[in-house]
């Protein structure tokens, strides 16, 4: 018989004979209770994610910051999710998944509090870096959760189908909530109102989990958590930045610093015995398009919505309110849809639905072309809504893809390089989006500046997205043949 390797057998020499993991075994009941809890948690870290696109503005303003403190009241979570999210993987399957999870969810509330009472523009930025911390420990120790709960399959499919799907939810969810809330009390409410949330999450995650961990434990790469996480927080960092110039001294410093420090991470993870993330998995096909997959989504489509709701105040002056309901199509459209791509599972693997879902999203981005200061904001339906379609299939994919990608015993470790790769290329499609619309020439009025901005940002963003879709597709992993039984005795 042949079997196509799932990237789910121990070991990672790619020549070896492939045998199918243990499944795992868990109560249906207390699986259930899993994915409901993760899930939660997803939403949570999502709508904590986009809660200040619509309320920045107001934020800043209260706070007294400037241009770069309100890049930075932005990009900051960005910061410390892209930073941790490896890490938090790593102490997951080593140290316990629940154990990691509660931890998580304890930061978050303190994280949260902290923003709800800064005096200032730093303290509100150093909070959101520590939301991101918890939020990483949140997303890499809950899907982990949920691969462990659900066996390989229609079940697994399922359950990451759900887990994707509140991706979506809570990018459509959070704009909204935010915007709510400001405008029934204050901006202020919507961080205490988040902490308490968190705490609801946390409390119901350290009482119904079930904790899981590897059987051996692996030791602690403190020197490639170092690196990794300060290369790629300097790496972000450098993208928030560059926002107002790439040739400022500051950008040129953090750019470098973050490439000295990844190649140090590369070194490093050669020589230590135990890896934090063992190179041995770029040459797992399954890997390399999970992540890239990622990448794409978040920096050909996450970057490029995450500029709706401003363009779409600019140029039919809608309200916060208004604008944020208007990205919500896009996003509520992945919520819906994710759950039904499992629909697709024993069909179409889970690479090829990455693959399609991208096509798809970049349709949709390239759609928006041409929307301007005489268009009607329906004119942004459509484009939103293919791209949604699109993304709710990628996002459902992507969940299995990361599980399966990586040996059974690291099922956190590869929920953290997949969710590391979206929160990293969102700060790299904002920073591409933000350079293609300064670089729109001025004059004709704010209005005529945002339509045609719109347009070469899209279009950029399509092209990448398709791009993104090709490459995927060509990650085209290995079938090898398992030895009957009587020529493995022989």
């Amino acid at each position: 018989m042949n079997y196509v390797d799932p990237a789910g057998a121990p070991g990672l020499n790619p020549g070896a004979a492939v045998t199918p993991p243990a499944e795992p075994v868990t109560h249906r009941s207390t699986a259930r209770t899993t994915l409901a809890v993760a899930c939660a948690a997803t939403l949570l870290v999502l709508m904590n994610f986009t809660a200040t696109l619509p309320t920045a503005g107001l934020v800043a303003a209260d706070l007294g910051s400037g241009a770069s403190g309100t890049t930075w009241i932005l990009g900051s979570i960005g910061v410390g999710l892209a930073a941790s999210l490896m890490a938090a993987g790593g102490l997951a399957d080593d140290r316990g998944r629940k154990r990691t999870f509660v931890a998580g969810g304890l930061l978050l509330v303190l994280a949260s509090a902290v923003c709800a009472a800064a005096p200032g523009t730093v303290v509100f930025v150093l909070g959101r870096l520590v939301q991101g911390a918890g939020s990483a420990a949140l997303l890499a120790a809950g899907l982990g959760l949920v691969g462990q709960a659900f066996a390989p399959g229609a079940a697994r499919a399922r359950a990451t189908g759900l887990w994707g799907a509140m991706v979506g939810g809570g990018i459509a969810v959070g704009p909204l909530f935010a915007a709510l809330l400001v405008k029934a009390v204050d901006w202020r409410f919507c961080y205490v109102a988040l902490a308490v949330l968190a705490a609801g999450v946390t409390l119901w995650g350290a009482v119904s989990l079930t904790e899981s961990r590897n059987e051996r434990r692996r030791g602690l790469d403190v020197a490639g958590a170092v690196t990794l996480g300060l290369g790629i927080a300097l790496l972000v960092a450098a993208l928030v930045e560059g926002r107002g110039g790439w040739g400022r001294p500051r950008v040129v410093v953090l750019l470098v610093a973050a490439v000295v420090l990844l190649a140090a991470f590369a070194v490093v993870e050669r020589r230590v015995a135990e890896p934090l993330l063992d190179l041995a998995l770029l040459r797992r096909p399954a890997f390399v398009a999970s992540t890239a997959g990622a990448l794409v989504i978040g920096a050909g489509v996450v970057g490029l919505m995450t500029y709706v709701p401003m363009v779409a105040q600019t140029l039919f002056g809608l309200s916060p309110l208004r604008s944020a309901a208007l990205l919500a199509v896009w996003s509520g459209l992945s919520f819906v849809v994710a759950p039904h791509a499992r629909r697709l599972a024993g069909r179409v693997g889970d690479r090829h639905q990455v693959a399609a879902g991208l096509v798809v999203c970049g349709a949709g981005e390239l759609a928006l072309a041409g929307i301007g200061e005489h268009s009607s904001w329906w004119r942004f339906l459509p484009g939103l809504v293919v791209a949604g379609v699109g993304s709710g299939v990628v996002n459902a994919a992507l969940a299995g893809l990361a599980v399966r990608s990586v040996p059974a015993d690291r099922v956190a470790v590869g929920s953290a390089a997949n969710n590391a790769s979206r929160y990293l290329g969102s700060s790299v499609g904002v920073a591409v989006i933000a350079a293609v619309l300064a670089a729109v020439p001025h004059g004709g009025g704010a209005a005529h500046e945002a339509g045609v901005g719109l347009s070469h940002a899209a279009i950029a963003a399509g092209v990448l997205t398709l791009a993104g879709a090709v490459f995927v597709a060509l990650c085209r992993e290995r079938v090898r043949a398992v030895p009957a039984p009587e020529a493995s005795a022989a």
